[in-house]
């Protein structure tokens, strides 16, 4: 290695991924290594369910609302609260809305909400794809677009749909209204029936979340409540870098709606998925272990997760001082990492090292150009 290296910046890299490539951690070494079309709702078992869901298991903390300089780049929460059916899932949407609200004024980016509103003499699709129009043409953003549906779904056999008062959202048309943009993209299906929506708007630079895993799981999704309360919850932030990723919350709302079902006795309808590689395929959380999948549903696409964990709604403080170029290039080395020890069964122990030399050493020396309070 470079005799130009501080011997301590590139011990601290070299510490700090391999902590990564067994955790499936944060490689930020200033962090260190991590730790690790039917209108009516969908039915529900009983009664007693009726109560249930306004009532998750182990509830997070609100988040509260504070000021926050927007992140470099500028990021976009556009929330949908769908139709509710019934009176008491609408209060369940309402809780879920409220926390994102609280998330995007912690984080200081732009919030728009669709659904919340009285019925307009336009409908709530109009609204929506007003609202993704206005993101379209949003000049200086590039941060990522986030998109949160909250509510119910249906799923005919042939085509999913979440459920809007007036017409429906079709994962046909949401891939139309997303297909012109190329800034980092967040979809957050949370309804039951949503899983046609992953392979509809799969793809580069997309990171792609469903409450189901199949067309037909149809009955009421708790996922949506429990990931609103852990997408800016420390309790969520698995390794410790002091902010909450799509991944870290991904995984932490899935535990809890398992948690529910185990301890009411019942077999589980609902099991969400994450696709960030673009195959289409989604992995649920039970492939994760900490941090890094372990298994994949593709032979050909990389293993879902890394990207997820790279997008964040609630930067860190350290995260926020980053320079957007030095941001960038940090995400693609700790791709090329993963990409490298997803290879490592092929390759020879020498080969995998000599990679993996030249990355470490690129991360370091990213790291050592930044003024000291940065590292």
């Amino acid at each position: 290695m470079s005799a130009l290296l501080s011997q301590t910046v590139l011990l601290a890299a070299i510490t700090t991924a391999s902590a990564w490539l067994q955790l499936g951690g944060t490689l930020d070494p200033r962090v260190g290594p991590s730790r690790g079309a039917d209108r009516s709702a969908p039915s529900v078992d009983s009664p007693e369910d009726r109560v249930r869901v306004a009532d998750p298991v182990a509830p997070a903390s609100p988040v509260p609302p504070a000021a926050a300089t927007e992140p470099p780049g500028g990021s976009r929460v556009v929330v949908v609260v769908g139709a509710p059916g019934e009176p008491d899932y609408g209060g369940v949407f309402a809780r879920a809305a409220d926390f994102w609200a609280r998330a995007c004024a912690q984080a200081g980016v732009n919030y728009a909400v669709v659904g919340r509103e009285p019925a307009a003499d336009s409908s709530d699709l109009d609204q929506l794809r007003e609202a993704i129009e206005r993101a379209r043409q949003a000049e200086g953003e590039t941060g990522p677009l986030w998109l949160v549906l909250l509510g119910h779904g249906t799923f005919d056999g042939k085509e999913a749909k979440f459920n809007l008062r007036g017409p429906d959202l079709t994962g046909a048309e949401s891939a139309t209204l997303l297909k012109p943009f190329r800034r980092p993209l967040v979809v957050i299906n949370c309804a039951s029936a949503s899983a046609p929506f992953l392979r509809a708007l799969a793809g580069p630079e997309r990171v792609i979340v469903t409450a189901t895993r199949s067309g037909y799981e149809q009955n009421y999704a708790r996922f949506g409540q429990y990931l609103a309360e852990a997408i800016a919850a420390p309790a969520a932030d698995l390794d410790r870098d002091g902010q909450t990723s799509v991944l870290e919350a991904f995984l932490q709302a899935s535990r809890q709606v398992a948690t529910f079902y185990e301890q009411a006795g019942r077999l589980a309808t609902e099991h969400a998925l994450l696709d960030d590689n673009g195959d289409g395929l989604g992995t649920p959380a039970d492939w994760f272990r900490g941090l890094r999948a372990v298994k994949k549903a593709g032979d050909i696409a990389a293993l879902d997760g890394v990207r997820a964990h790279q997008l964040h709604l609630v930067p860190s403080a350290a995260e926020r001082e980053l320079p957007p170029a030095v941001r960038q290039r940090r995400d693609q080395l700790e791709r090329l990492i993963a990409a490298l020890r997803e290879a490592k069964p092929q390759l020879s122990e020498a080969d995998y090292y000599q990679q993996l030399e030249p990355v470490l050493v690129e991360l370091a020396r990213l790291y050592e150009g930044l003024p000291a309070a940065n590292r």
